[in-house]
């Protein structure tokens, strides 16, 4: 094979990771792993829980980028392959389902219940990328998807079937709210290209009211609050009722 097609597939591959979002992927899928083994559970649960949240979490990246490709390319959006042409649609998409029938007996694997909770944020990503985040309702996607990731957690367990408990309403509510903060903190470095494509989300319209610096602050003692919330609730109340 020679190096021109083994560089030209090395950039395919890097820009197909790319348009998956990543670092987010690698984010959820570690934080749930986390929270699953301080929960008390074997390695080979909180294990399998991150996987099975990276293979959703990559998906809906690539979900984002394909519901994006217009608006990224009329923005010219910095480090989009697929709204640059650098990665085919077609193949996006092929990976994108490559991934959800992964996500399916990855998710189901921690337990009936606690698969179909994470399976669900599935739809309500897709109807978030494409019809709500760039609306004033941009936030409602990632605040039901947060909401239901503890009912993920405490029905967990190991090879299908019923495990666990329902998940506390304080620990629910405050995952909830730390979603809702979520969804700033990942704007906020992209005001600009949202205002040249046309998208006027929620945190757009705040930082066209009241200046990107103000935002910014705000954002982040609120995202401070919602964290230490969602901690206290743990450390309290605690994730199972």
């Amino acid at each position: 094979m020679s190096e021109a097609v083994v560089s030209t597939r090395s950039g395919q591959v890097r820009d197909l990771v790319r348009s998956a979002h990543p670092k987010q992927a690698v984010f959820v899928a570690v934080l749930l792993g986390a929270l699953a083994a301080v929960d008390g559970r074997p390695e080979r649960e909180y294990l399998s829980a991150a996987a099975a949240a990276l293979a959703v979490q990559l998906s809906l990246g690539l979900s984002n980028d394909l519901c994006d490709q217009r608006h990224d390319y009329r923005a010219q959006t910095v480090g989009k392959p697929v709204a640059s042409g650098a990665l085919p649609a077609s193949r996006a998409g092929y990976w994108m389902i490559v991934l959800i029938l992964l996500a399916v007996p990855l998710s189901v694997q921690n337990g009936a219940v606690a698969g179909i909770a994470l399976l669900v944020t599935l739809p309500i990503g897709w109807v978030h990328n494409r019809w709500l985040h760039r609306t004033a309702f941009s936030w409602l996607g990632w605040t039901l998807s947060a909401a239901v990731l503890p009912a993920f957690l405490s029905y967990g367990g190991w090879a299908g079937g019923l495990h666990g408990d329902p998940p506390t309403y304080a620990v629910t509510a405050a995952a909830a709210a730390v979603g809702f903060c979520l969804h700033f903190v990942t704007t906020l470095g992209d005001l600009v290209e949202d205002n040249k494509s046309g998208a006027r989300n929620l945190p757009l319209r705040i930082a066209l009211r009241i200046g990107a610096p103000r935002l910014l602050v705000l954002t982040i003692l609120l995202s401070t609050a919602a964290v230490a919330d969602l901690v206290a609730a743990c450390l309290t109340v605690g994730l199972h009722r």
